[in-house]
């Protein structure tokens, strides 16, 4: 199991488990993946804590409403990463070397760094810092192409601090009304989840989703190596 695809795999654990065929999962439900990985669930105990979210309900004897949000699992994730971690099971990534060829990432860095110059023609957008952080990708696909891309998990972090700097940017920018109205959206979308999650999990989503949001004003795409297909 290549670990840049724990997105991807939850998505279609969760799709599997619903019965119901095509299913988008909402940004608050990537956000909370985002949390998971964070905070170093395994992929395994993510997937299982998702089929014993729906066995237990298939076992009930009324089911009044259909499981609209990866939320509903959240319990059983965090006990089923608990009880890996009692028993002593690996938490560690596998490696994360096939699927990456240097071609990939070269594509996947250019489309991003094409998609953040079209961003910054927006007049309001950081054109500058937009601009700057295009070059940065162009120059790392460059360095894919050449061969001498520092490892994954080197990539991966410069990746994330070239997507925190866009996010903080947005973030101050934004104005006083504006923060005020991204709250209480986020308040909304989470207010069904709050007795399902622990403080830190509810603390790291509203962080992300946050983060999802700034981006998404930007009209730009995710960078993380997370988001290759």
């Amino acid at each position: 199991m290549n670990y840049f695809n724990y997105f991807t795999e939850i998505e279609e654990r969760f799709r599997a488990a619903r019965e119901t065929g095509l299913f988008l999962l909402s940004p608050l439900d990537w956000a909370l993946i985002e949390t998971w990985k964070e905070s170093g669930v395994p992929l395994e105990a993510a997937l299982k804590g998702i089929d014993r979210s729906f066995e237990k309900r298939r076992r009930r004897p009324q089911k009044f409403q259909r499981v609209n949000s990866l939320a509903y699992c959240a319990q059983e994730v965090l006990r089923a990463a608990r009880e890996m971690a009692e028993g002593g099971a690996s938490n560690e990534a596998p490696a994360a070397d096939s699927g990456f060829e240097p071609p990939r990432l070269s594509a996947y860095f250019r489309e991003n760094a094409a998609a953040l110059r079209e961003s910054a023609r927006d007049p309001a957008a950081p054109q500058a810092l937009l601009e700057e952080t295009a070059a940065e990708l162009e120059a790392m696909a460059s360095a894919a192409e050449a061969g001498s891309l520092p490892s994954l998990e080197e990539a991966e972090r410069r990746l994330t601090a070239l997507e925190s700097r866009l996010i903080a940017a947005v973030e101050q920018g934004l104005s006083a009304d504006e923060l005020v109205g991204l709250r209480q959206e986020m308040e909304r979308e989470l207010a069904p989840y709050r007795s399902k999650m622990t403080a830190d999990q509810l603390a790291r989503l509203e962080r992300q989703y946050v983060q999802r949001a700034c981006l998404e004003r930007l009209s730009a795409p995710r960078l993380s190596l997370f988001y290759l297909q």
